[in-house]
């Protein structure tokens, strides 16, 4: 952590469900992409992964995950736990089984399916559990009611926001502790955005699920999370709860474009990249 970082008395204080220490991921064995990476998720809270693209969130997703083979990525430092059982080397349909399901950026549905064929494949490694999938599906229809009015529609004929919410509420099928949602709001109308933020909060606390929200939307994404941690070129440079974050001068120049002396242009944020006042 950088000098700025927040003091440990700032953190949740609730148990860690994961732990992320110190980790390098490196594609193709030459490009090194994630550089000495460490976060804390409590259980039961939302925390929010910040930067600008091509700053790492994805990948740390996907190392968490265990989707970086697909990429030719590996973790080759440090160490991943989920409640203190080491996952780096776990496939991805281990996590599954562990609770951990990864939403991927871009809305990604089986665009031949229906909309309830999409979240009953979500459900796919709960076996013949035909109970609790159709209590689930139910409740997935509770939080998004727009899918039930969908469920025979193609997913590929309907809206963008109405595919994310399918992705959410597949991922949601599979009876999650831990749901990586990786840039859900992009491309989305505003009223989508605080719609399907809303509901991700209500799911965090009427559901349990733990929430790690990668985001370029700073505003909408500290607006939900209690914690959050903001990445540049493959390192974590600030980290705190989401009122120190608000706060903070830095964050509020270069990522929400208003610093003391007001709205800075465009011209102005760049300049960040110049000083490198975090590096």
């Amino acid at each position: 952590m950088t000098a700025l970082a927040a003091s440990g008395s700032d953190r949740e204080a609730s148990a860690s469900l994961l732990s992320i220490s110190n980790i390098e991921v490196v594609y193709d064995h030459v490009v090194l992409a994630l550089k000495g990476v460490s976060l804390e998720i409590p259980e039961g809270g939302i925390v929010a992964l910040l930067g600008a693209n091509g700053a790492g969130k994805t990948t740390t997703l996907k190392a968490i995950s265990s989707l970086l083979g697909a990429e030719r990525g590996e973790v080759t430092k440090g160490s991943i736990r989920l409640r203190g059982e080491a996952i780096e080397h776990l496939t991805p349909d281990d996590l599954v089984h562990r609770g951990v399901v990864q939403v991927m950026e871009g809305r990604h549905c089986f665009g031949h399916l229906t909309i309830e064929e999409n979240l009953l494949a979500g459900a796919f490694t709960r076996g013949n559990d035909k109970a609790g999938i159709r209590r689930d599906l139910e409740m997935v229809y509770g939080y998004f009611p727009r899918l039930k009015e969908r469920r025979r529609s193609q997913a590929g004929y309907t809206s963008g926001g109405e595919q994310q919410m399918c992705a959410i509420g597949r991922a949601l099928m599979a009876n999650p502790r831990m749901i990586l949602l990786d840039e859900p709001f992009m491309g989305l109308a505003p009223q989508l955005v605080e719609e399907i933020s809303a509901i991700v909060s209500k799911l965090n606390v009427a559901e349990s699920v733990t929430f790690l929200l990668a985001e370029q939307n700073t505003n909408i994404a500290l607006r939900h999370a209690k914690y959050g941690y903001i990445l540049e070129n493959g390192r974590v440079v600030l980290d705190g709860n989401a009122e120190f974050l608000r706060s903070n001068e830095d964050v509020k120049e270069f990522y929400l474009g208003v610093g003391s002396t007001g709205r800075k242009s465009f011209r102005d944020i760049k300049s960040y990249k110049r000083r490198k006042r975090w590096m």
